[in-house]
């Protein structure tokens, strides 16, 4: 379902398993081992939606029964780019769907005092200019280590590319489409808005925590 959010196009992924995955996760009840399955489940999902639009061309296939002209992939598989750490959970579903794709990794940390990101790692496929860059994050809060990684990669020569989350706050989207207009954004859930600390409400709590059992 496409949602206008702050006058910004926003992919939301309304399935219904989606959405019931996705509110057992938010669960502060909901244990660490079914934390990780969900996400995972979650994330294949997901996947799908964002590549629902690659290209396709028509090859020449002989099957058991007939030769036949079929439909296969125009580029390169997609490449995955994950921002540490929380990305990473992300990675599993999505690898089960396109075990071929690379992936990229982006470390970026947020400030605690001005929210804004800090680099500390970068890492990403040379071919970056000539397929999908889908960039991974759990949680789309205040937007500013999105709206870096995505800085990074277009110096790159990125051109494709999409963001996928678990949950987005309006700020966020904001902030990420003020700065990269071109770049869709696909998620879950689209939530109220961010506390004083810049965590996302009602939202699921610290991602990477929970992925890891790290809190």
């Amino acid at each position: 379902m496409e949602k206008t959010v702050a006058n910004h196009k926003v992919t939301v992924v309304d399935h219904p398993l989606v959405q019931h995955k996705l509110t057992l996760m938010r669960d502060t009840e909901t244990a660490l081992p079914e934390f990780r399955r969900l996400l995972r489940e979650i994330s294949l999902l997901l996947a799908y939606e964002v590549t629902r639009h690659l290209e396709l061309k028509t090859v020449s296939v002989e099957t058991p029964v007939a030769r036949a002209e079929l439909p296969l992939l125009a580029q390169q598989e997609p490449c995955f780019i994950t921002i540490l750490r929380a990305g990473n959970g992300l990675l599993d579903g999505m690898l089960d769907l396109i075990p071929a794709a690379s992936v990229g990794h982006v470390g970026l940390y947020r400030d605690p005092k001005s929210l804004e990101a800090v680099e500390y790692y970068y890492k990403v496929p040379r071919d970056m200019g000539e397929r999908l860059a889908i960039v991974v994050d759990p949680m789309l809060a205040t937007g500013h280590t999105a709206v870096a990684a995505l800085e990074m990669l277009k110096r790159d020569s990125a051109k494709d590319i999409s963001f996928v989350c678990l949950v987005a706050a309006p700020e966020g989207i904001d902030a990420l489409h003020q700065a990269h207009p071109d770049v869709p954004v696909f998620t879950a859930a689209v939530d109220d808005h961010l506390n004083e600390k810049g965590y996302i409400v009602p939202g699921l709590g610290d991602a990477g925590d929970r992925i890891f059992g790290t809190k």
